[in-house]
């Protein structure tokens, strides 16, 4: 389980993204960049990182589940993830 600080340390991050969205696209057509320069440094979308809707991990992130590549597998094996199956060949 990832610390909750940096779990909310993204929630707030996204946060800003979302609040300086419209701004950004807006300078970004006009091509103010230095207007952009004095924005917040989080309000960057490229400063968020993906981390796992259910534990948090930031490393082994499946980005089509949302999940890390643990969660992954001990979700699928009790079946709570629809569609997955194991596969045998």
């Amino acid at each position: 389980m990832a610390k909750t600080c940096w779990i909310e340390r993204e929630k707030k991050k996204s946060a800003t993204v979302a609040k300086y969205a419209d701004l950004r696209a807006k300078m970004k057509k006009e091509g103010d960049y230095i207007g952009l320069s004095l924005l917040p440094r989080n309000a960057s979308p490229a400063r968020l990182s993906k981390r796992c809707q259910h534990s948090g991990r930031k490393r082994g992130y499946i980005g089509r589940f949302k999940l890390s590549r643990i969660s992954f597998r001990e979700m699928a094996s009790h079946g709570l993830l629809p569609g997955v199956t194991k596969s045998s060949w």
